[in-house]
């Protein structure tokens, strides 16, 4: 998915900048980037790899280049950011959260209009690149930054970084999140409200669905006032969103909590104690223990010092297994137990099968496994959560083609909670990951653990409905 820091004050602004950035890093997994404007230097930009090393220890021994007042940090798991620009509304950087699905089509158009693209190796195009040139074809950064609206089919938030100010504009219909937050002399803006706290800022509210702000050290202009319409991916409370952070003023580990809770209320298994696997499935455990009333105890435990994230690596062999590595089942409390395993999803499936293999042969006498979502029936063609690079890597999907031989066939109704399809899918993964039991969250339950309305909230991956890009303006 991605996450950005920007950051602009009366004084240098390089650790805020740094540190702020780096709390966004579980968001992303390819690259990352640090831009600064200094009045008298100009632009200062770096970009690494973090498919190897963690953002602070690329970036850390060459701070003191950076100086200014004002600068965007980003982490990104598409391409090489963040990008400078020279054009007629003036010299500019620019950072993006974005999945644009026409990347190609747009393009396509801009070559046929005599525009250059630097970055076409191997056929490749950077799409924070695509995204500068239409907003450069406007005639005012509103005028561009709309023009970008217009065009993509996807969702694209970004912050510009110009020479008066910081530009921060949320997608046409704020699937991706982008909060403002204030301390003394200094604004900043951020993909995760977890950026604020040890940094001293504090919350001041969130640049709403197609809203442009401009943020200078003395105050907010508003240069476009949000939409209407939301469709905030549901997806950053069940797994992207860091426990601490607020989206819509709603915070991450109090909805997982909540899930889980419905879902020990409502369970009738008969089990001895309920586990999370780290670390997006804790909150859900301590909700459904809560719920169920039974025990929760850490039946497996991450190991971080030296393990990287998981899918991090570049083949899916080498996440499955750095996937399990770093979990370490704890056979004393495993022994003899009935066991409840929650998690945030299920995907293609791998890493869940493999750590039940594990949970068994650790002694564990039945394994169930609670998922605070529904499954995974549609690819997401809004947001970048999974590398899946087709809809046949969900293990719904390969279920559904084996079942139907079409993996398009009667999506609704497998995507329909306890409708006969939705129970048959349910059970065969249930068999093919070696389960005891197996549970999805309602659809309905994960709403309201969210506490927004249906509408304002996308749930495309797991039902299909979605506003189509026609309907993104108003």
């Amino acid at each position: 998915m991605g996450g950005f820091f920007g950051t602009i004050s009366v004084k240098e602004c390089v650790n805020d900048l740094f540190y702020g950035t780096d709390y966004n890093s579980h968001l992303g997994t390819r690259r990352a980037g640090l831009v600064t404007f200094d009045e008298e230097r100009g632009f200062n930009r770096s970009i690494h790899s973090l498919e190897r090393n963690y953002f602070r220890s690329r970036f850390e021994d060459e701070l003191d280049k950076f100086t200014g007042r004002q600068g965007l940090g980003v982490i990104s798991d598409t391409d090489p950011q963040p990008i400078i620009v020279n054009s007629h509304l003036g010299r500019y950087a620019v950072v993006t959260v974005a999945k644009i699905n026409n990347l190609r089509e747009i393009a396509d158009e801009l070559l046929k209009e005599r525009m250059h693209f630097s970055e076409m190796s191997a056929n490749n195009i950077n799409q924070t690149e695509l995204v500068a040139l239409l907003i450069n074809m406007g005639n005012t950064f509103v005028e561009g930054i709309n023009k970008v609206y217009q065009k993509i089919n996807g969702s694209c938030s970004m912050l510009i970084l110009t020479e008066d100010g910081i530009i921060a504009a949320r997608d046409f219909l704020g699937r991706t999140p982008i909060v403002i937050g204030r301390k003394e002399g200094a604004y900043a803006v951020s993909s995760e409200t977890t950026s604020f706290p040890n940094l001293d800022y504090q919350v001041v509210r969130d640049v709403g669905p197609g809203e442009i702000v401009r943020l200078r050290a003395t105050g907010i202009e508003v240069m476009q006032k949000p939409l209407s319409r939301c469709q905030i991916c549901s997806f950053l409370w069940v797994y992207y969103g860091f426990p601490s952070s607020d989206y819509e003023g709603i915070n991450t580990e109090a909805v997982r909590e909540k899930n889980g809770r419905l879902m020990g209320e409502d369970d009738q298994t008969e089990a001895d104690l309920v586990c999370g696997i780290p670390d997006s499935g804790v909150g859900m455990a301590l909700g459904y223990s809560e719920g169920k009333k039974i025990p929760y105890k850490r039946a497996v435990v991450k190991y971080t010092p030296t393990w990287p994230r998981s899918f991090t690596p570049g083949s899916q062999t080498r996440r499955d297994l750095v996937a399990k590595m770093k979990l370490i089942p704890n056979p004393a409390i495993l022994k003899g137990q009935r066991i409840v395993f929650c998690d945030d999803s299920i995907v293609r499936g791998t890493q869940l099968r493999d750590n039940v293999r594990t949970f068994f042969d650790n002694g564990a006498k039945e394994v169930h496994v609670r998922i605070s979502c529904p499954p995974l029936v549609y690819g997401c063609p809004f947001i970048g959560f999974t590398a899946s690079k087709s809809d046949l890597e969900l293990i719904s999907r390969r279920i559904i083609r084996d079942f139907e031989g079409d993996d398009q066939k009667h999506l609704e109704r497998y995507a329909t909670t306890d409708s006969p399809e939705y129970k048959r899918m349910v059970e065969e993964i249930a068999r093919r990951l070696g389960l005891t039991s197996l549970k999805f969250a309602k659809l309905e339950s994960l709403i309201e653990s969210i506490g927004l309305p249906k509408e304002r909230v996308c749930t495309h991956c797991f039902d299909g409905t979605s506003y189509c890009h026609e309907h993104d303006g108003e």
